[in-house]
């Protein structure tokens, strides 16, 4: 993983989730690997492969693919290192932390880890980020979704997790990702995640009528 692995690595495999879950872990860990470093060659090509319909996500997944079909990994590592890494720090700051209190490691990260705890995570040994970044937060999503550390979870408990650490603050990050100076592939996967965030946002909150 990014930021957590599983405590146990003695997990039974995941059992089968329904097509729609299946397609949103995917679209989770998707966004989570694109936001956890520069996309190599293989994944510009996989991303260049994707197709979505009319919806408005669907059209920026299709205006993502296009980009990615005339992008070169050099210089989507230089997108990449200039919105979050640049010198001292990049364009953005992509952590919840950041975008709830405008400081690092405050409490948003201290609940985070409260929860990863009662879930039966843990930051993995070789990572060094803040685990409230936005691509440790998409896999984790995802990860609960498609059970990857064991049982799938439920809706409820898929909901308090974005309620919690999601929600607030993703869409109004994938926003500035769409609109920073420096982005051009990635100002399509901003918009991507943003219309996703939109999409689970909306979903989460029918469940609850």
């Amino acid at each position: 993983m990014t930021e957590a692995e599983a405590i146990s690595a003695a997990a039974p495999p995941p059992a089968p989730i329904g097509a729609e879950d299946q397609m949103r872990a995917d679209l989770y860990n998707y966004l989570g690997v694109m936001l956890a470093g520069p996309p190599d060659e293989m994944l510009l090509g996989q991303t260049s492969g994707l197709a979505g319909g009319d919806s408005p996500l669907g059209t920026a997944i299709n205006a993502l693919a296009k980009l990615a079909r005339h992008s070169k990994p050099a210089s989507a590592e230089r997108e990449f290192n200039k919105l979050f890494i640049g010198l001292g720090r990049g364009e953005l700051l992509p952590y919840a932390s950041y975008y709830l209190t405008g400081f690092l490691n405050e409490k948003p990260l201290a609940q985070l880890r409260r929860d990863m705890a009662v879930g039966g995570l843990t930051r993995a040994p070789n990572a060094y980020e803040p685990e409230d970044n936005i691509a440790s937060l998409m896999e984790m999503m995802g990860a609960m979704i498609a059970g990857r550390f064991g049982a799938a979870s439920d809706l409820a408990q898929q909901k308090q997790f974005f309620t919690r650490h999601i929600g607030p603050w993703a869409g109004h990050f994938f926003s500035d990702l769409e609109g920073a100076k420096s982005s051009v592939l990635y100002a399509a996967l901003g918009a991507v995640g943003r219309q996703f965030m939109e999409i689970e946002a909306e979903g989460f909150r029918l469940s609850a009528e």
